[in-house]
C-alpha cells in the first residue's frame, strides 16, 4: 500500500457560507476540497447533512430532503476534482437551515471500510418570501482572515476607550476641583488681608490720627489696666510731688502717645 504523492491532508471549505434564496428558487450549495487521500488506493466519498437549526452543528444522519439511496425529485449531487455541490430546486421554508458538506477518506480492506480522514464545512441557507422579480439566490462571502485583524484592533480600541472614559472623567473632575480650591484659598487670603488692613491702621497707608485725652482719663485707664494708680504711687519716675503744685495741668489735654497704651 503506497502513500499518496501529496503530503497535504484532506481539507474542505465553503467559498460562500451564507445563502439567501426566495421561495421557489433553485440553489446550488458549493464546497471546495483540497489535499489528497492518505493512500492511493483509498476512496473519496462525499456526504451532505442537514439541520433546520442554523445555530447548531450537523449531527446524526439527517440528510437534505431525506436523501437516501435514491435522490428525490428536484435534488442532485455532483463533484469534480476540486469541488462538490448540492443542487435543490423549488426551495421552501422547510429547506432553510444549516448544511454540512463532508469529504471522507475511506480505506477498504478485507471487505471492511475504515474511515481514515473526515473533513467538513457548513453553509447556512435562508429562505425569503417569493418575489415577482428575480428568483436568483444571493450569498455572502466569509471575512478573509487578514481582514479580521483590523476589525479586532478597532473593537479592542473602542473597548479600551470605553473602559478608560470613567478614569479620564475622574481626573478632569479632580483637576477642576483643585483649581477651584486654589482660587477659593487665594480669595480667602485676600479677604483676610483686606480685613486686617481695615482693623490695623498700619495697612491703610495713611498716618494714624493722634487722639487727645486729659490726664484724668489717662490715669483712669492706667488704673483699670494695672489695678492701681501708677501716677499716684510715690517712688515712681512719673509720680507727682506729694504737696504743692500738680505735676501736670489737670485740665490741659495732652496728646496720647501710642507708647503709653
Amino acid at each position: 500500500m503506497e502513500l499518496s504523492h501529496s503530503h497535504a491532508p484532506l481539507g474542505v471549505s465553503a467559498p460562500h457560507m451564507y445563502y439567501t434564496c426566495p421561495e421557489g428558487a433553485t440553489v446550488k450549495l458549493l464546497c471546495n476540497q483540497r489535499g489528497a487521500l492518505k493512500y492511493s488506493t483509498d476512496k473519496l466519498q462525499h456526504n451532505w447533512l442537514f439541520t433546520q437549526h442554523s445555530d447548531q452543528l450537523c449531527s446524526g444522519h439527517t440528510r437534505p430532503r431525506n436523501i437516501g439511496h435514491k435522490l428525490p425529485a428536484g435534488v442532485s449531487i455532483g463533484s469534480s476534482a476540486d469541488n462538490f455541490w448540492l443542487i435543490m430546486e423549488n426551495v421552501t421554508y422547510a429547506d432553510q437551515g444549516r448544511y454540512c458538506c463532508m469529504a471522507l477518506d475511506i480505506q477498504e480492506a478485507n471487505h471492511h471500510k475504515v474511515l481514515l480522514q473526515r473533513q467538513h464545512s457548513h453553509i447556512v441557507l435562508a429562505v425569503t418570501p417569493r418575489r415577482n422579480g428575480s428568483q436568483e439566490c444571493t450569498y455572502v462571502d466569509p471575512t478573509p482572515p487578514g481582514g479580521a485583524v483590523p476589525v479586532a484592533l478597532a473593537v479592542a480600541a473602542c473597548v479600551l476607550a470605553l473602559l478608560s472614559l470613567p478614569l479620564i472623567l475622574v481626573l478632569v473632575y479632580k483637576q477642576r476641583h483643585s483649581v477651584r480650591s486654589s482660587r477659593r484659598a487665594q480669595e480667602l487670603v485676600r479677604m483676610d488681608s483686606e480685613a486686617q488692613g481695615h482693623e490695623n491702621p498700619v495697612f491703610l497707608g495713611g498716618s494714624p490720627q493722634v487722639k487727645t485725652r486729659t490726664v484724668s482719663q489717662i490715669m483712669t485707664r492706667q488704673s483699670s489696666e494695672t489695678g492701681r494708680h501708677l501716677l499716684s504711687d510715690p517712688g515712681t519716675p512719673l509720680s507727682p510731688p506729694g504737696h504743692g503744685d500738680v505735676f501736670f495741668p489737670a485740665d490741659d489735654p495732652i496728646p496720647e502717645s501710642p507708647d503709653l497704651l
